[in-house]
């Protein structure tokens, strides 16, 4: 079984994204296994990756899609990167459910 690409904490969960600018649209294309085995959830945005625009449109994705105000969605790390890192705040059961409908991850438990 793959590794879910987040994880909980006692405040939200934090997410591994591999991030495609200028995707031509904005959506979650699910989950993806990287070639060092990391699994990382794929999100796409029409916007530019210049001046923050790109970050932006992720935190406000993410946000709408999980139904939590703009300002619990995070940026922790990978800032300049495909690659990133980005917390969630509220409930975690809830926010992880959410995420495994929205990557149609089916996980054994």
């Amino acid at each position: 079984m793959a590794q879910l690409p987040w994880r909980y904490s006692t405040d939200g969960i934090s997410v591994a994204l591999r991030v495609t600018p200028r995707g031509g649209r904005d959506d979650i294309d699910g989950i993806e296994t990287l070639s060092d085995g990391r699994s990382v959830v794929k999100v796409r945005v029409r916007a530019i990756a210049d001046g923050g625009a790109a970050n932006r449109a992720v935190t406000e994705l993410l946000a709408k899609a999980l139904a939590v105000p703009k300002g619990r969605v995070k940026i922790l790390s990978g800032a300049t990167s495909r690659l990133k890192q980005v917390a969630i705040e509220g409930d975690p059961r809830q926010l992880g459910e959410t995420l495994r409908q929205l990557t149609a991850f089916n996980a054994k438990d």
